[in-house]
């Protein structure tokens, strides 16, 4: 029975080494994705993402250093998908308020789709003393920056007040989902995305917010009528006639 499986096992093998390395890394990739989601770093098993690739053990240390080191690579994939698909779908978007509440829901839903990353990313990566040299954290910069560029436009368009601050509102709102959300990671209860998404929105809209009434906008539009009205008063008392 052996002898028998030998030949097959080392076709296997050789078919996985023909392979183009970008195959074996995504195939990888994906495998390892699946293994960390559902068994958590501390659990999850080389060889058992090996099997799952169609690889053999060895061919994981040719591409990634160590365990760890392909946890972060699965990672900055995760948050490459998300930047890519958001931008997408953000340059449709119009209106300060739509904005913040686009980027409040989709970051409720990618909790909701990936749990197991979630976790990862808040207990293992981002508690490492290295994690602010990292590339995840330069690309976790990147997907709550757009906050911060939301508020400074509306600041500087008159919608919002002047004083308001781009980088506290970034992480009152990202702190805000992820104490939110904490219970549903933990497996202790749940959450409902678009009610959680307009709650938050509105709560930190309505702080910021200049009455519609006291924008600049309005007001250098009204100050436009009143000098219409006042040249037009002007007119008749030159010229009664009319």
């Amino acid at each position: 029975m052996g002898k028998a499986g030998a030949p097959e096992k080392t076709r296997t093998r050789r078919h996985a080494n023909r392979l183009p390395a970008e195959k074996r890394i995504s195939d990888i990739m994906l495998a390892a994705r699946q293994v960390f989601t559902e068994r958590g770093y501390d659990d999850a098993l080389i060889s058992e993402i090996a099997e799952r690739a169609g690889v053999v053990e060895g061919s994981i240390y040719r591409f990634f250093t160590n365990k760890r080191d392909l946890l972060v690579k699965v990672v900055e994939s995760w948050y490459e998908e998300m930047l890519e698909e958001d931008s997408a779908q953000f340059s449709a978007v119009r209106g300060t308020w739509n904005q913040i509440r686009f980027v409040v829901l989709q970051h409720l839903y990618s909790i909701r789709r990936e749990p197991g990353l979630s976790r990862l990313v808040f207990q293992k990566l981002r508690s490492e003393p290295t994690y602010r040299a990292t590339r995840v954290f330069q690309l976790n910069q990147a997907y709550t920056h757009r906050i911060v560029d939301i508020v400074r436009a509306a600041v500087a368009a008159g919608e919002l007040r002047p004083d308001v601050s781009a980088g506290l509102v970034r992480d009152l709102i990202f702190g805000g989902v992820e104490h939110r959300t904490w219970a549903f990671l933990r497996n202790e209860g749940d959450f409902d995305p678009v009610a959680l998404a307009d709650d938050l929105t509105n709560m930190v809209y309505r702080a910021m917010a200049i009455p519609a009434e006291d924008r600049p906008d309005r007001l250098e539009k009204a100050a436009e009528r009143l000098e219409k009205a006042a040249e037009r008063l002007e007119r008749l008392v030159d010229d009664p006639a009319r």
